[in-house]
């Protein structure tokens, strides 16, 4: 395990135990760090659905297999389940304010990190508010050109919003690669460690 990923388990050892027993009854918290924040997503339990609570069918009613079953209802119903999870998420947010506000606070101290949450429920995944952080590059033309191309495009809005846009799809189309990369930075690490102690002195 490398330092950075030894700190990060810290990290989420030390929310696991700080964080109110009923924000993480559903499940653990997913905490994620980096150098400059912290982020936090909580699992809250999903609303019961409109279909849940509608009146269950007579299972002896004989069912027409040539009646299409999806009707102008289900996009209704996708809509109403849309705002149960909407209203789930602004409550807990608006009500845990405070609360999660201190917490931060806490963790700032502890680890010079800001501290941003999140919150998973029902499928829906909404990250309240968190740090964008500039990073400056030097680029040829070539990679240049590849973001003007999603500029002219309309994929993105600038030079600055096409490379962020890059860097999302790269974490999210090779997960694998990156997986096989941090191994071989615990690798690395672990060779390091077996080493002598320092360089030899004159």
């Amino acid at each position: 395990m490398t330092n950075t990923e030894s700190a990060a388990a810290g990290i989420a050892a030390w929310f696991g135990e700080r964080l109110p027993q009923e924000w993480v009854a559903t499940a653990a918290p997913q905490v994620t760090v980096d150098r400059e924040e912290i982020v936090v997503v909580l699992t809250l339990p999903a609303p019961e659905s409109p279909q849940d609570s509608s009146t269950p069918q007579d299972s002896s009613t004989p069912q027409d297999s040539s009646t299409p079953q999806d009707g102008p209802g289900d996009g209704a119903a996708a809509a109403e389940r849309a705002e149960q999870l909407a209203g789930r998420v602004a409550r807990f947010r608006e009500e845990t304010r405070g609360h999660r506000i201190g917490i931060a606070r806490e963790a700032e101290h502890r680890f010079g990190r800001k501290v941003a949450w999140g919150v998973e429920c029902g499928g829906r995944r909404e990250l309240f508010t968190h740090l964008a952080v500039p990073v400056m590059t030097r680029l040829r033309q070539p990679e240049r050109l590849v973001l003007d191309t999603l500029v002219d495009a309309g994929v993105a809005r600038s030079r600055a919003h096409a490379l962020a846009w890059c860097v999302r799809l790269v974490g999210e189309n090779a997960g694998i690669w990156l997986a096989d990369l941090r191994s071989a930075m615990q690798h690395v690490e672990r060779v390091r460690e077996a080493g002598p102690g320092g360089a030899p002195q004159d």
